[in-house]
């Protein structure tokens, strides 16, 4: 595994995005929005590294969009282990996230520890990121005191898929609305260091950006969030069936991989593939030699 580089050079830091939410306090300051993508293996880390992305996150989504699950409920903590090593290699400026799986925080707080740990230790995470509110608020808060920076996420929160009947909007009336508000302010006040807003109506996002202290981090949560997340695969067209409407696309590179393939397939049929030109050769002095039937 790669070592955890230090801070500066530009480093993004827990404390450099905490200090982003403490600037726009600031009348006179506007700071830049938090930008943060998912990966999960090295060349697309690397690639969104050197791109300039705050924070890379390993999200459990892997399930859907890399692995073929339904949902992202089969996801184990192997699984994600393995996946954030191979980001970590490839990323040296980002903040690296890391999604704790469903089943692994669960039971108790110790064991949410215990699992949290290893993320840091065996795979290079900066932080792991864990769905719920108030009823979260000591884990997170175990978790804090064992030197482990968190991301909270709240409103649809995917691991809840069975308890919500389906990925729907959610806090769309005023009381699921002032639930969500308690939740904020409960991972708030455990310790987190920043928390993801997902799908939930543009007014309550701002409502709750305004409120808090740490910063929020929007996923079809409208604008006025502090910084915007999206999965890598929704922004570059590597998804299959149903595209939310929040996930803009950038890039169709599904349509490309599509096309070089059956070129690729075209050509060996044809025999075009490989030329002369990309084969190797024996030297002239050993050609005859390498040519000539052995009796």
């Amino acid at each position: 595994m790669s070592v955890v580089p230090s801070a500066g050079n530009g480093k993004i830091t827990v404390p450099s995005i905490l200090e982003r939410k403490s600037q726009s306090s600031s009348q006179n300051s506007t700071p830049a929005k938090i930008t943060c993508l998912t990966a999960y293996d090295y060349p697309t880390a690397r690639l969104l590294d050197e791109a300039g992305v705050d924070v890379i996150l390993v999200g459990d989504s892997l399930g859907m969009v890399v692995l073929g699950y339904d949902s992202t409920l089969p996801v184990t903590v192997e699984e994600m282990l393995h996946h954030t090593r191979a980001v970590r290699r490839g990323t040296r400026r980002a903040l690296l996230v890391s999604d704790m799986p469903y089943g692994s925080y669960h039971a108790d707080a110790a064991e949410a520890v215990r699992n949290a740990v290893r993320f840091v230790k065996e795979a290079g995470a900066e932080a792991v990121k864990v769905e719920g509110g108030e009823r979260r608020m000591e884990m997170i808060s175990r978790l804090v005191d064992a030197e482990i920076p968190v991301m909270g996420h709240i409103g649809l929160t995917p691991q809840s898929v069975n308890a919500f009947g389906g990925f729907r909007v959610q806090g769309k009336t005023a009381e699921a609305g002032e639930q969500l508000l308690r939740d904020a302010r409960a991972v708030e006040a455990a310790g987190a260091f920043s928390i993801v807003l997902e799908s939930i109506p543009r007014e309550l996002a701002a409502r709750i950006t305004a409120e808090l202290r740490i910063p929020t981090i929007g996923i079809g949560a409208g604008p006025d969030c502090d910084g915007q997340v999206l999965v890598i695969h929704d922004l570059v067209g590597l998804t299959f069936g149903h595209q939310p409407k929040f996930a803009r696309r950038y890039a169709d590179v599904g349509a490309i991989i599509s096309r070089a393939a059956a070129e690729y397939c075209r050509d060996v049929r044809e025999g075009t593939f490989p030329s002369d030109e990309e084969s190797y050769h024996a030297r002239p002095a050993q050609a005859g030699a390498v040519l000539t039937p052995q009796k």
